[in-house]
Order: C-alpha cells, then sequence, then structure tokens
C-alpha cells in the first residue's frame, strides 16, 4: 500500500520533516517515491504541492492523519504570487474603461505625481562651507588648581 506520509530530517532535537509518497512497508527514513513538500513544525511553516498530493490520493495512496491535516492547511492556504518587478501599471488601459470625468481628473493626478517624482530625483549641488574657527573655550584647568593650592 502506498502512503503519503511524513519523512524525518533535520538534526537533533530540530526536526523538520519532508512529506513523501513511499511504500507502507519502508521504514519512516527510507527511499520514497516522490517529494511532495516539506515541513518544520517549530515554525509552522509548511511548503506543499497539494495537486500532486491530490493526484497521488486519486490513484490510491492514502495519507497519514497529520499529513491529511497538513494537505488540507495547505488546500485552503491562499498562494499570493508576487508582481512581477519591472513590468509597468497598465495605467492607460485603467483610464481608458473609466468614465471620461473621472478619467481625466485621474490623468492629471497621475501627471502630477510624476512631475513631483522628477522633481525629488534632482540632486541639488553639494553645499560647500567655508571653515570658521571653533569657539573659544575657558581654562577650567587653571581655576582648577588654584582652588587645591588653598
Amino acid at each position: 500500500m502506498v502512503k503519503i506520509r511524513l519523512k524525518r530530517m533535520g538534526m537533533r532535537h530540530r526536526p523538520t520533516y519532508r512529506v513523501v509518497v513511499m511504500d507502507s512497508q519502508r521504514p519512516r527514513d527510507g527511499e520514497y517515491i516522490e517529494s511532495l513538500g516539506h515541513y518544520d513544525p517549530r515554525t509552522k511553516k509548511l511548503s506543499l504541492d497539494v495537486e500532486r498530493a491530490r493526484y497521488w490520493q486519486s490513484v490510491g495512496a492514502q495519507p497519514t492523519q497529520t499529513v491529511g491535516k497538513l494537505i488540507k492547511r495547505a488546500a485552503r492556504t491562499p498562494v499570493i504570487e508576487p508582481p512581477a518587478a519591472n513590468e509597468p501599471a497598465p495605467v492607460s488601459e485603467a483610464l481608458e474603461e473609466l468614465p471620461p470625468e473621472v478619467a481625466e481628473e485621474a490623468a492629471v493626478e497621475l501627471v502630477r505625481e510624476q512631475e513631483v517624482e522628477d522633481r525629488s530625483t534632482i540632486t541639488p549641488p553639494p553645499v560647500t562651507a567655508e571653515p570658521t574657527e571653533p569657539p573659544p573655550t575657558e581654562n577650567t584647568d587653571a581655576a582648577h588648581t588654584e582652588d587645591t593650592a588653598n
């Protein structure tokens, strides 16, 4: 029988686990068929390929009780993909979809924001200051020695 279960990794007293598909007759840390992800119980960090887990369940693999809970948790966690770094926002397309009055105001505001950004990137010339003389200091050592001499 094929099972989806945890394979212990990590160091002593610092366990991490791989979620793996393996034959139920194999030892816990033995050879596996496929790795589906990993789980750190100390930080509760879970990385799991839910689609592959569902595939293996559809062909008869039985998840252990703990892995079943992890699959449910991973399935309900939304995947948030970061935006592309150099991809410009489609502002012109968004402005076309707005009513004409609102689009005109938004375009004017956008131009103002770009002008402010342009001005903020201009660096002023460095300020050169004339060297000044340090302020005169009182000689406190002389006053101190007179008090202690008496």
